[in-house]
């Protein structure tokens, strides 16, 4: 084993076969810094294998784990990035609360650039031009309320595949992004057409690898609400 850090789990969202996991370490300094930790595939997403528990079971966002690592795996402006050690179990130490969660929000500030956005997106994208100047690709934010939109975006065009949408505001500006949550997907995919308001919770962004046109995409990576559980699948 190399490295073992302790985190408090925020992101277990899907990405492919797999899922992008990440989380926040609270150093001795009391800063809680970002960790997300990747396997040494490609595309670096994290099998069920490598992020399970010693009975088998899945890591739930909140819950506190000891995760070994093996070395800082910087990729692009994913500079959070560490490569995991997949020989070692994961272990549950505890849980974090919903109040202990704002002495570890990230400073209030805009969500990287917000001048471009795509069709059914609102300020979802940073072009290609931009995404060498990005220094860190994780935000945990607070928002007094927000918007969960179930719809199919390609239906006009003959897909009629359907997706989960976060709108929200934050800093007075509107953001519209896809939900990578694989709990909230299932959870409201069970459900007709239609827009679902929830109350005051704590977002994981992300901002993904660059796509085919060079941009990268912000996403909500996790939904935490007040006095709501977030189950595994």
């Amino acid at each position: 084993m190399g490295i073992l850090k302790q985190l408090i789990f925020l992101a277990n969202s899907r990405k492919l076969s797999g899922r992008c996991i990440a989380g926040k370490e609270i150093a001795s300094d009391d800063v809680a810094k970002w960790v997300r930790p990747v396997s040494a595939r490609k595309n670096e997403e994290v099998s069920e294998y490598e992020r399970q528990y010693p009975d088998g079971s899945d890591p739930k966002v909140l819950d506190i784990i000891d995760i070994p690592l093996l070395k800082p795996h910087r990729r692009g402006h994913q500079t959070e990035n560490w490569l995991l050690d997949p020989d070692y179990y994961w272990e549950k130490r505890g849980e974090m609360s919903w109040d202990d969660l704002g002495r570890i929000v990230d400073p209030i500030g805009p969500l990287w650039d917000n001048s471009s956005s795509t069709w059914n997106g609102k300020s979802d994208r940073i072009t290609a031009g931009l995404t060498a100047s990005l220094t860190d690709s994780l935000r945990l934010i607070y928002v007094d309320r927000a918007t969960l939109s179930v719809f199919a975006p390609g239906r006009d065009f003959g897909n009629l595949k359907r997706r989960v949408q976060a709108r929200f505001q934050h800093l007075s500006h509107e953001y519209r992004l896809w939900i990578t949550d694989p709990v909230y997907e299932k959870r409201y995919l069970q459900r007709p057409d239609q827009d679902y308001e929830l109350g005051e919770c704590y977002l994981t962004i992300s901002i993904g690898e660059p796509m085919n046109d060079g941009s990268c995409y912000k996403l909500v990576a996790a939904i935490i609400e007040r006095n709501i559980g977030h189950q595994t699948l």
